[in-house]
């Protein structure tokens, strides 16, 4: 069932608007639930869930999240750019009807609309919403980058000690305990920008260096990935292997699924820098850092990581072709070891 909009607040900007205009045309396409609400000065936002496909509780599902920092608008564009073709794919494209008949995709692609609206990463509070949730990290973490607790003022503001989480960082885990967790097998790809001179995908653990239940898992859909995309440039890796953060929702989110439940979840990092390279002049805008200003770029990106989003629904989909079990899982176990975490140094 579809939800009624609301009227917009009394300013808004150019992603709100656009995922209200692909509500307004997929309309009995999608599900629309209104899962939050906001308070900035511009007026009320809402946090917006969209779902289509497969209502069995017991399909794979796929979390597609964006906009946790408000000036990473290029992760929330590249969310919103999908779903507008899934909705107009859908008036023709049988294969992609077929697949909706057994997965189930979510999307949540403006998780801080008030960070979003005001151009700052942090929400409204002042707080860094990937830095907060409550568990700490196992081992030194960058200053102030890993987390602080020193004060809003500065960058990477965790909230403060003992607090409740800020709305959006539990609405949007919320969410993924009630679409995803719930779930046999679910994936997440959260979407960021503003780091390194190429593209990343990074998975848990931020808070330790010790590896996940499931890195078997991770190290077949990278291999699958690659077989498919042998040209796809990312470093896929544990975000350990770069720096270690506290109050990682990520992690959080992954701690707490059912112990027979698969969840993959990933972030897609976008390199930021070679925009800046490319571009210095764009450092001159307050987004400068985390968005690349000319717009051929941002089609370049818009176009660049479809694959992507297309892959982990046809893994989804398949998944019963490829999730390892028995001795074959160990035997990716060892692999997959060996391949992350055990790297001569240099």
């Amino acid at each position: 069932m579809t939800a009624s909009l609301p009227s917009l607040p009394e300013t808004t900007f150019p992603e709100y608007e656009e995922l209200k205009a692909i509500l307004d045309v997929g309309g009995p396409r999608l599900a629309v639930r209104m899962v939050s609400q906001v308070s900035t000065r511009g007026g009320e936002f809402p946090i917006y869930v969209v779902t289509l496909g497969s209502p069995d509780p017991q399909a794979p599902a796929i979390g597609f999240f964006a906009g946790i920092h408000g000036l990473e608008r290029i992760g929330t564009q590249l969310l919103l750019d999908y779903m507008r073709c899934l909705v107009a794919r859908l008036e023709w494209d049988a294969l992609l009807q077929d697949e909706l008949r057994t997965i189930r995709l979510v999307f949540m692609p403006i998780v801080n609309p008030g960070g979003m609206w005001a151009m700052t990463r942090s929400n409204p509070n002042g707080v860094d919403l990937m830095r907060n949730a409550p568990q700490n990290a196992e081992g030194r973490v960058p200053f102030l980058a890993g987390g602080q607790r020193i004060g809003a003022w500065l960058p990477w503001y965790r909230g403060a000690s003992g607090a409740p989480m800020e709305v959006e960082a539990a609405t949007m885990l919320r969410v993924v305990e009630e679409e995803l967790l719930s779930r046999p097998l679910s994936f997440a790809l959260d979407c960021h920008s503003g780091y390194g001179f190429r593209d990343s995908i990074w998975f848990p653990y931020a808070k330790s260096t010790r590896h996940i239940v499931h890195l078997p898992e991770m190290f077949m859909l990278k291999a699958m990935f690659e077989q498919a995309h042998p040209h796809h440039g990312y470093q896929f890796e544990p975000q350990s292997m770069q720096y270690l953060a506290h109050g990682d929702l990520w992690d959080y989110a992954y701690d707490r699924r059912p112990a027979r439940s698969i969840f993959l979840p990933l972030t897609l990092e976008l390199g930021s820098w070679l925009w800046i390279k490319k571009n210095p002049l764009q450092l001159l805008h307050r987004e400068g850092m985390f968005h690349p200003i000319k717009a051929h770029r941002t089609e370049r990106v818009l176009r660049r990581h479809t694959n992507l989003l297309d892959f982990l629904a046809r893994a989804a989909y398949a998944s019963q072709r490829w999730l390892p079990c028995g001795t074959s899982r160990d035997a990716l176990m060892t692999r997959a070891v060996e391949y992350w975490y055990r790297r001569p140094t240099i």
